[in-house]
């Protein structure tokens, strides 16, 4: 897991996803050509600065929650993305020192970062895990999973902004109860998933981008979102736009530019 061994894979002849992502949050770890995919969706959709803003503002307060509330303590984040400060595990290490957060995704330009997210508390621990959620027996059987995570206590399955990059076809609702079946109860699952609901020809149009980029996408209706929740107890407020789920402040922006259903559930 070097960053020579990375570099060598980083494929910069086409836009990536998390490479998108770290731009539409002011990031500096993308190229041009995920700047110029990145643009083209900005001219569909303004809001994607401000959908990515409130997918990591939920990210912060879901963990926080979890932490504080319900005596969560380890985390399996999925599809983490480029490191952007605050990550999950300084978040939820600022609640209780002790956390332990385990890290997955199949970017090299992650995997090169990813120092940065083996920085724990000294009371804590993490890792990182080079695994494709659409493999979730191989991420399962990673042998830095069971060094981290004591699969006997509560974990918290932390999916942000990732399963929009799992169409049907790839059997997206399998996968997530494959993932929770191995979780004791008193387990989350954390979600925050990409939606039409509010303006379908935009994100027609952001599909389209993605697609014709070779990166395939399904947002999803509310309704498909909270499938994802079957056979757990949803946290208040439901299954909510993500400025909606339990705010700091009050919202200001409108749930058309932020097209993003949010979640929480415990496994019982």
């Amino acid at each position: 897991m070097t960053n020579s061994h990375a570099a060598r894979d980083i494929d910069t002849s086409r836009p990536h996803s998390a490479r998108m992502y770290d731009y539409y949050l002011g990031g500096k770890d993308h190229f041009e050509v995920d700047k110029q995919a990145a643009e083209n969706v900005a001219s569909a959709y303004p809001g994607i600065f401000t959908c990515a803003r409130e997918n990591r503002a939920f990210m912060h307060r879901a963990t926080r929650v979890l932490a504080r509330e319900h005596g969560i303590r380890q985390w399996l984040d999925i599809g983490t993305g480029i490191p952007t400060e605050p990550n999950l595990h300084q978040v939820a290490q600022s609640v209780v020192p002790d956390a332990r957060v385990a890290y997955a995704d199949n970017d090299p330009l992650v995997l090169k970062y990813a120092e940065r997210l083996m920085r724990s508390t000294a009371e804590g621990r993490t890792t990182y895990v080079e695994a494709d959620v659409n493999d979730p027996q191989s991420l399962l059987d990673a042998p830095e999973l069971a060094e981290v995570l004591d699969f006997g206590q509560p974990i918290a399955l932390s999916l942000n902004a990732l399963m929009h990059f799992v169409p049907d076809a790839q059997d997206p609702y399998g996968i997530v109860s494959r993932l929770l079946d191995v979780l004791p109860v008193g387990s989350a699952l954390a979600l925050s998933h990409c939606t039409p609901d509010f303006d379908p020809e935009t994100w027609q149009k952001v599909t389209d981008i993605y697609n014709n980029a070779g990166t395939p996408v399904q947002f999803r209706s509310r309704e498909a979102v909270a499938r994802f929740f079957d056979g757990l107890d949803l946290l208040d407020p439901g299954i909510a736009v993500g400025h909606r789920w339990r705010p700091d402040t009050e919202p200001t922006d409108t749930d058309a530019e932020v097209s993003l259903w949010t979640g929480v559930g415990i496994k019982r």
